[in-house]
């Protein structure tokens, strides 16, 4: 009989090595790791002599690189949370340190969590997801035009960016102190707000285009259908049921939570001046929350797809947020990429001085969220994602890495 074999596997192109047990002949298993083992792995403790890069280089070292002065990180296997912590500082002004119950502006990861909300209201019988949005707006209404003769702006449209809606904006948010827009006039374009008017730019489902204006929309026509405040309505049906317990959409940000939330940095990891700016448009900008209440809202995602274990969703209804709409990467809320072997939802948030990004696989019940405070935030994200897909051997890394090597 062969003897199974132990050996170590050395990724260069991610300056690790990954030890794998033989499962018997000719094959071999990955041994995940430890929470201490892939912290070190992620934070380049150890790198592997030889490697050069950005992949020889300590967290610390890639932070000053960068100009981040503060990262935070959850990391998910087996649909829970494996382990969580903060690295740097969360404002430059005040040497705060980051810790995992350190506060960040989500940016545009706000939408999905919102998407979450506007499925929620179909589920409980409030609209449908391709209801015309006109039917469900009470406080306003969007000119379509000759644009939706044929087909009309939908609740699935807004939130997958195919709506036809042609703002094309993102949104700046305002300094602490300036007057607020409402939603409507938000919509309308009017001199409070930094941004144009949302408009039909062309028939809906034509093709793909991002547009938080399009989110606003359904943020108001959510709004009218609960007759709620929009903030509230989300901690009711979304965070409170999930446990998002350092997660608000109220804007600005509460007293008693911003003792605890990051600074806004610039590129070079300076103080942009006011601590952080105000996000009106709070369903396509406004979220604040932590990496590890993004992760209990992704493992709830996982939960109801795979076994219908979720706080908020039916399985069927967690799929339409899972299902490209078949124009475009999007689903309900989230964006959906194919990545190696595997399939992954997730979004990416940019915010003045904050940047995020949450990723997580349809099916296996593994993931990750990072939070940043510094206008790079995106460069450091980049590096510790393609480490931390290497540490715990993803599907969306090289296919022999995943299914054993044959002597």
């Amino acid at each position: 009989m062969t003897t199974p074999h132990r050996w170590t596997l050395t990724l260069r192109s991610v300056g690790l090595v990954v030890v794998f047990a033989g499962a018997g002949p000719g094959f071999v298993d990955a041994q995940e790791p430890t929470p201490t083992e892939a912290q070190s792995e992620i934070e380049g403790v150890q790198p592997e002599p030889g490697v050069e890069g950005l992949g020889s280089l300590t967290l610390r070292e890639l932070m000053d690189r960068f100009g981040v002065p503060g990262v935070s990180v959850a990391v998910i296997r087996d649909f829970e949370i494996h382990w969580a912590k903060g690295y740097g500082v969360a404002d430059v002004v005040t040497g705060q340190e980051v810790n995992p119950e350190t506060m960040f502006q989500a940016a545009s990861i706000s939408k999905p969590v919102a998407a979450m909300a506007t499925v929620r209201a179909v589920q409980d019988g409030l609209f449908e997801l391709d209801d015309d949005i006109n039917a469900i707006l009470t406080s306003w209404k969007l000119d379509g035009g000759t644009f939706t003769a044929e087909r009309p702006v939908t609740p699935r449209g807004l939130t997958s960016h195919t709506s036809g809606l042609g703002d094309g904006f993102g949104f700046p948010g305002y300094d602490p102190g300036e007057t607020l827009p409402t939603t409507v006039q938000i919509l309308d374009g009017h001199e409070r707000s930094n941004v144009g008017d949302v408009f039909m730019e062309r028939e809906p489902l034509t093709f793909y285009e991002y547009s938080g204006g399009g989110v606003t929309v359904m943020e108001l026509a959510l709004s009218d259908a609960r007759g709620m405040p929009f903030d509230e309505l989300v901690k009711a049906h979304v965070l409170d049921p999930i446990g998002m317990t350092r997660s608000s959409y109220k804007q600005p940000i509460s007293a008693e939570n911003d003792r605890n939330a990051a600074r806004a940095h610039d590129q070079e990891g300076r103080s942009r001046g006011p601590k952080w700016h105000v996000y009106p448009e709070k369903a396509a900008a406004g979220l604040w929350t932590t990496p590890s209440d993004l992760a209990r809202f992704a493992i709830d995602v996982q939960r109801t797809a795979g076994r219908d274990e979720g706080a908020v969703l039916r399985r069927q209804m967690i799929n339409e947020m899972l299902r490209p709409v078949g124009v475009g990467p999007y689903a309900v809320g989230f964006s959906i990429s194919k990545l190696g072997e595997g399939w992954y939802f997730g979004h990416g948030g940019s915010n003045w001085g904050f940047r995020a990004q949450l990723l997580a696989h349809t099916a296996k019940g593994y993931g990750f969220a990072i939070m940043t405070n510094a206008d790079q935030g995106n460069a450091l994200i980049a590096e510790l994602s393609r480490r931390i897909q290497a540490a715990y051997l993803w599907d969306s890394v090289a296919e022999g890495v995943q299914r054993g090597y044959r002597r």
